[in-house]
Protein backbone atom coordinates (compact mmCIF):
# COMPACT_ATOMS: atom_id res chain seq x y z
CA UNK A 1 0.00 0.00 0.00
CA UNK A 2 2.75 2.00 0.86
CA UNK A 3 3.78 1.94 -2.67
CA UNK A 4 0.31 2.74 -3.67
CA UNK A 5 0.28 5.91 -1.68
CA UNK A 6 3.46 7.24 -3.92
CA UNK A 7 2.41 6.42 -7.07
CA UNK A 8 -0.82 8.74 -6.28
CA UNK A 9 1.04 11.33 -4.84
CA UNK A 10 3.28 12.30 -7.51
CA UNK A 11 3.10 15.28 -8.97
CA UNK A 12 2.12 14.00 -12.36
CA UNK A 13 -0.52 11.99 -10.81
CA UNK A 14 -1.96 14.71 -8.32
CA UNK A 15 -4.40 16.34 -10.96
CA UNK A 16 -5.93 12.73 -12.41
CA UNK A 17 -6.73 12.22 -8.54
CA UNK A 18 -8.33 16.08 -8.45
CA UNK A 19 -9.85 15.21 -11.91
CA UNK A 20 -11.69 11.82 -10.70
CA UNK A 21 -12.63 13.50 -7.02
CA UNK A 22 -14.17 16.46 -9.58
CA UNK A 23 -15.67 14.16 -12.07
CA UNK A 24 -17.44 12.64 -9.35
CA UNK A 25 -18.64 15.93 -7.61
CA UNK A 26 -19.97 17.26 -10.86
CA UNK A 27 -21.78 14.09 -11.69
CA UNK A 28 -23.51 14.01 -8.61
CA UNK A 29 -24.62 17.54 -8.82
CA UNK A 30 -25.78 16.86 -12.46
CA UNK A 31 -28.23 14.24 -11.20
CA UNK A 32 -29.31 16.22 -7.94
CA UNK A 33 -30.13 19.29 -10.51
CA UNK A 34 -32.14 16.79 -12.89
CA UNK A 35 -34.41 14.99 -10.19
CA UNK A 36 -34.85 18.11 -8.51
CA UNK A 37 -36.11 19.96 -11.79
CA UNK A 38 -38.24 16.28 -12.91
CA UNK A 39 -39.93 17.17 -9.45
CA UNK A 40 -40.14 20.29 -10.12
CA UNK A 41 -42.14 19.88 -13.15
CA UNK A 42 -44.44 17.29 -11.91
CA UNK A 43 -45.72 19.39 -9.49
CA UNK A 44 -45.81 22.07 -12.16
CA UNK A 45 -48.37 20.05 -14.01
CA UNK A 46 -50.17 18.41 -11.00
CA UNK A 47 -50.94 22.52 -10.41
CA UNK A 48 -51.91 23.02 -14.09
CA UNK A 49 -48.88 25.91 -14.26
CA UNK A 50 -48.32 25.73 -18.47
CA UNK A 51 -44.75 25.97 -19.85
CA UNK A 52 -45.72 29.23 -21.46
CA UNK A 53 -47.71 30.78 -18.48
CA UNK A 54 -44.68 29.73 -16.35
CA UNK A 55 -42.29 31.95 -18.37
CA UNK A 56 -45.03 34.98 -17.82
CA UNK A 57 -44.85 34.57 -14.38
CA UNK A 58 -41.21 34.12 -13.49
CA UNK A 59 -38.45 36.80 -12.82
CA UNK A 60 -35.78 36.70 -14.62
CA UNK A 61 -32.25 37.53 -13.98
CA UNK A 62 -29.64 39.37 -16.13
CA UNK A 63 -26.66 37.63 -16.70
CA UNK A 64 -24.63 40.67 -14.80
CA UNK A 65 -23.58 41.03 -12.26
CA UNK A 66 -25.04 37.88 -11.14
CA UNK A 67 -23.53 35.66 -13.56
CA UNK A 68 -20.38 37.59 -14.29
CA UNK A 69 -19.73 37.91 -10.55
CA UNK A 70 -19.75 34.39 -10.07
CA UNK A 71 -17.65 33.28 -12.82
CA UNK A 72 -15.29 35.84 -11.39
CA UNK A 73 -14.74 34.82 -7.86
CA UNK A 74 -14.66 31.14 -9.03
CA UNK A 75 -11.71 32.54 -11.57
CA UNK A 76 -10.00 33.72 -8.15
CA UNK A 77 -10.40 30.68 -6.58
CA UNK A 78 -8.91 28.91 -8.84
CA UNK A 79 -5.92 31.12 -9.45
CA UNK A 80 -5.47 30.65 -5.70
CA UNK A 81 -5.79 26.91 -5.76
CA UNK A 82 -3.19 26.69 -8.89
CA UNK A 83 -0.63 29.07 -7.53
CA UNK A 84 -0.95 27.35 -4.02
CA UNK A 85 -0.10 24.06 -6.20
CA UNK A 86 2.61 25.06 -7.69
CA UNK A 87 4.76 25.92 -4.97
CA UNK A 88 4.03 23.22 -2.95
CA UNK A 89 4.48 20.17 -5.53
CA UNK A 90 7.04 20.65 -7.91
CA UNK A 91 6.74 20.38 -11.86
CA UNK A 92 7.04 16.69 -12.97
CA UNK A 93 10.00 17.77 -15.42
CA UNK A 94 12.39 14.61 -16.00
CA UNK A 95 15.16 14.51 -17.64
CA UNK A 96 16.36 14.56 -21.37
CA UNK A 97 15.43 12.02 -23.00
CA UNK A 98 17.67 9.15 -23.24
CA UNK A 99 17.71 6.55 -26.54
CA UNK A 100 19.77 4.11 -23.87
CA UNK A 101 17.49 4.37 -20.64
CA UNK A 102 14.14 4.07 -21.66
CA UNK A 103 11.76 4.70 -18.72
CA UNK A 104 9.86 0.78 -17.69
CA UNK A 105 6.87 1.69 -17.45
CA UNK A 106 6.36 3.64 -21.05
CA UNK A 107 3.48 5.27 -20.22
CA UNK A 108 1.38 7.94 -22.69
CA UNK A 109 0.07 11.50 -21.18
CA UNK A 110 -3.03 10.53 -18.73
CA UNK A 111 -5.46 11.96 -21.85
CA UNK A 112 -4.22 8.99 -24.05
CA UNK A 113 -3.53 5.81 -21.46
CA UNK A 114 -7.32 4.93 -22.31
CA UNK A 115 -5.86 4.27 -25.64
CA UNK A 116 -2.85 3.01 -24.29
CA UNK A 117 -4.49 0.21 -22.23
CA UNK A 118 -6.87 -0.57 -24.83
CA UNK A 119 -4.00 -1.75 -27.25
CA UNK A 120 -3.84 -4.79 -24.75
CA UNK A 121 -7.22 -5.72 -25.98
CA UNK A 122 -7.08 -4.89 -29.93
CA UNK A 123 -4.88 -4.55 -32.40
CA UNK A 124 -2.70 -1.33 -32.99
CA UNK A 125 -5.00 -0.20 -35.70
CA UNK A 126 -8.45 -0.55 -34.08
CA UNK A 127 -7.42 0.57 -30.61
CA UNK A 128 -5.24 3.51 -32.09
CA UNK A 129 -7.08 4.41 -35.15
CA UNK A 130 -10.49 2.94 -35.65
CA UNK A 131 -11.80 3.56 -31.96
CA UNK A 132 -10.54 7.16 -31.51
CA UNK A 133 -12.39 7.85 -34.82
CA UNK A 134 -15.87 6.26 -33.81
CA UNK A 135 -15.54 8.39 -30.48
CA UNK A 136 -15.05 11.58 -32.65
CA UNK A 137 -17.67 10.62 -35.00
CA UNK A 138 -20.03 9.83 -32.38
CA UNK A 139 -19.72 13.09 -30.57
CA UNK A 140 -19.91 14.90 -33.61
CA UNK A 141 -23.76 13.21 -34.21
CA UNK A 142 -25.16 13.36 -30.74
CA UNK A 143 -26.52 16.40 -31.74
CA UNK A 144 -28.37 14.81 -34.93
CA UNK A 145 -28.99 11.57 -33.73
CA UNK A 146 -30.51 12.58 -30.29
CA UNK A 147 -32.72 15.32 -30.45
CA UNK A 148 -34.82 16.67 -27.36
CA UNK A 149 -38.41 17.66 -28.65
CA UNK A 150 -39.42 18.96 -25.50
CA UNK A 151 -36.27 21.67 -25.74
CA UNK A 152 -33.22 22.27 -24.32
CA UNK A 153 -31.53 24.23 -21.43
CA UNK A 154 -32.81 22.80 -18.48
CA UNK A 155 -31.44 19.82 -16.31
CA UNK A 156 -33.55 16.24 -16.74
CA UNK A 157 -33.63 12.62 -15.84
CA UNK A 158 -36.92 11.33 -16.84
CA UNK A 159 -36.67 13.08 -20.66
CA UNK A 160 -33.42 11.74 -21.23
CA UNK A 161 -32.74 8.83 -19.93
CA UNK A 162 -31.00 7.06 -23.02
CA UNK A 163 -28.75 9.61 -23.69
CA UNK A 164 -27.70 9.89 -20.04
CA UNK A 165 -27.29 6.35 -19.37
CA UNK A 166 -25.44 5.59 -22.50
CA UNK A 167 -23.00 9.20 -22.20
CA UNK A 168 -22.18 8.10 -17.98
CA UNK A 169 -21.61 3.98 -19.43
CA UNK A 170 -19.12 5.81 -22.18
CA UNK A 171 -17.33 8.15 -20.23
CA UNK A 172 -17.55 7.09 -16.35
CA UNK A 173 -17.36 3.29 -16.69
CA UNK A 174 -15.39 3.00 -19.51
CA UNK A 175 -13.08 6.02 -20.43
CA UNK A 176 -12.33 7.37 -16.91
CA UNK A 177 -12.19 3.66 -15.93
CA UNK A 178 -9.20 2.58 -18.62
CA UNK A 179 -7.75 5.93 -17.54
CA UNK A 180 -7.47 5.06 -13.69
CA UNK A 181 -6.26 1.40 -14.71
CA UNK A 182 -3.26 2.78 -16.89
CA UNK A 183 -2.31 5.52 -14.14
CA UNK A 184 -2.85 3.11 -11.18
CA UNK A 185 -3.04 -0.24 -11.72
CA UNK A 186 0.06 -0.62 -14.94
CA UNK A 187 3.29 -0.83 -13.38
CA UNK A 188 6.55 -1.85 -14.95
CA UNK A 189 6.74 -4.14 -18.52
CA UNK A 190 2.84 -2.95 -18.32
CA UNK A 191 2.09 -5.86 -15.67
CA UNK A 192 -0.97 -5.67 -13.95
CA UNK A 193 -0.28 -4.51 -9.84
CA UNK A 194 -3.20 -4.05 -7.15
CA UNK A 195 -2.74 -1.15 -4.93
CA UNK A 196 -1.43 -3.38 -2.11
CA UNK A 197 1.15 -4.83 -4.44
CA UNK A 198 4.71 -3.22 -4.90
CA UNK A 199 5.75 -2.72 -8.55
CA UNK A 200 8.58 -5.04 -9.31
CA UNK A 201 10.51 -4.50 -12.77
CA UNK A 202 11.75 -8.05 -12.61
CA UNK A 203 7.77 -9.93 -12.26
CA UNK A 204 7.37 -11.67 -15.47
CA UNK A 205 3.40 -12.20 -16.24
CA UNK A 206 3.26 -15.57 -18.44
CA UNK A 207 -0.49 -15.12 -20.13
CA UNK A 208 -1.57 -18.13 -22.46
CA UNK A 209 -3.93 -16.19 -24.63
CA UNK A 210 -6.03 -17.98 -26.93
CA UNK A 211 -8.15 -16.98 -30.60
CA UNK A 212 -12.03 -18.04 -29.97
CA UNK A 213 -11.75 -20.57 -32.25
CA UNK A 214 -8.41 -22.36 -30.54
CA UNK A 215 -10.94 -22.28 -27.51
CA UNK A 216 -13.05 -24.84 -29.12
CA UNK A 217 -10.15 -26.68 -30.69
CA UNK A 218 -10.16 -24.98 -34.16
CA UNK A 219 -7.29 -23.50 -35.68
CA UNK A 220 -7.83 -19.68 -36.03
CA UNK A 221 -6.10 -19.32 -39.18
CA UNK A 222 -7.82 -21.86 -40.70
CA UNK A 223 -11.12 -21.99 -43.15
CA UNK A 224 -13.32 -22.99 -40.00
CA UNK A 225 -11.98 -21.00 -37.65
CA UNK A 226 -12.21 -18.31 -39.84
CA UNK A 227 -15.84 -18.80 -40.33
CA UNK A 228 -16.35 -19.28 -36.78
CA UNK A 229 -15.25 -15.87 -35.50
CA UNK A 230 -16.90 -14.09 -38.48
CA UNK A 231 -20.46 -15.49 -37.69
CA UNK A 232 -19.85 -14.41 -33.85
CA UNK A 233 -19.28 -10.95 -34.79
CA UNK A 234 -22.25 -10.34 -37.39
CA UNK A 235 -24.04 -12.29 -35.15
CA UNK A 236 -23.49 -10.15 -32.23
CA UNK A 237 -24.34 -7.10 -34.32
CA UNK A 238 -27.32 -9.12 -35.81
CA UNK A 239 -28.70 -10.29 -32.66
CA UNK A 240 -27.78 -6.41 -31.35
CA UNK A 241 -29.57 -4.64 -33.77
CA UNK A 242 -32.61 -6.80 -34.40
CA UNK A 243 -33.30 -7.88 -30.23
CA UNK A 244 -34.02 -4.37 -29.03
CA UNK A 245 -35.61 -3.23 -31.73
CA UNK A 246 -38.16 -5.90 -31.43
CA UNK A 247 -38.25 -5.36 -27.90
CA UNK A 248 -39.42 -1.87 -28.12
CA UNK A 249 -41.42 -2.40 -31.20
CA UNK A 250 -43.84 -4.78 -28.90
CA UNK A 251 -43.37 -2.59 -26.09
CA UNK A 252 -44.98 0.11 -28.27
CA UNK A 253 -42.19 2.54 -27.37
CA UNK A 254 -41.48 5.70 -29.09
CA UNK A 255 -38.01 5.13 -29.05
CA UNK A 256 -37.32 3.17 -32.31
CA UNK A 257 -40.15 5.69 -34.08
CA UNK A 258 -38.55 8.52 -32.95
CA UNK A 259 -34.97 7.58 -33.70
CA UNK A 260 -36.02 6.39 -37.40
CA UNK A 261 -34.25 3.65 -39.32
CA UNK A 262 -30.84 4.90 -40.20
CA UNK A 263 -30.40 7.65 -36.66
CA UNK A 264 -31.42 3.91 -35.01
CA UNK A 265 -29.01 1.89 -36.73
CA UNK A 266 -26.14 4.43 -35.99
CA UNK A 267 -27.17 4.88 -32.51
CA UNK A 268 -27.28 0.62 -31.78
CA UNK A 269 -23.96 -0.04 -34.20
CA UNK A 270 -21.90 2.44 -32.27
CA UNK A 271 -23.24 1.40 -28.72
CA UNK A 272 -23.10 -2.28 -29.86
CA UNK A 273 -18.99 -1.24 -29.77
CA UNK A 274 -18.82 0.56 -26.74
CA UNK A 275 -20.48 -2.24 -25.60
CA UNK A 276 -18.01 -4.55 -26.76
CA UNK A 277 -14.78 -3.11 -25.31
CA UNK A 278 -16.30 -4.39 -21.64
CA UNK A 279 -17.29 -7.64 -23.34
CA UNK A 280 -13.25 -8.42 -25.07
CA UNK A 281 -11.72 -7.04 -21.80
CA UNK A 282 -13.74 -9.89 -19.81
CA UNK A 283 -13.16 -12.30 -22.04
CA UNK A 284 -9.54 -11.54 -22.47
CA UNK A 285 -9.40 -12.09 -18.48
CA UNK A 286 -11.57 -14.24 -17.98
CA UNK A 287 -11.61 -17.02 -20.25
CA UNK A 288 -7.60 -15.90 -21.92
CA UNK A 289 -9.34 -14.89 -25.28
CA UNK A 290 -6.91 -12.58 -27.45
CA UNK A 291 -9.17 -12.78 -30.39
CA UNK A 292 -12.43 -13.31 -31.23
CA UNK A 293 -12.09 -13.24 -35.28
CA UNK A 294 -8.64 -13.80 -37.01
CA UNK A 295 -8.17 -12.02 -40.63
CA UNK A 296 -5.26 -11.57 -42.41
CA UNK A 297 -6.14 -8.26 -42.97
CA UNK A 298 -7.03 -7.35 -39.24
CA UNK A 299 -7.77 -8.77 -35.75
CA UNK A 300 -10.68 -8.04 -33.43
Amino acid sequence: MKNFIEIVSKPDNVAIVIMMIMVLFFTILAFYYAITGDRRRSREVAEGILPEQKADVEDRISSWPYLVRKEFLVAIIVIVLLSGWSVLFDAPIEEFANPTRTPNPAKAPWYFLGLQEMLVYFDPWIAGVLLPVLIILGLCMIPYIDVNLNGNGYYTWRERKFAISTYCFGFLVLWITLIIIGVFMRGPGWVWFWPWQEWDPHVVSAEINVDLSQFFGVDSLSPIGFLIGGLVTFGYFALGIALPYKYFERRGSKFVVELETVRYLIVVGLLLIMIGLPIKIFLRWVFQIKYIWVTPWFNI
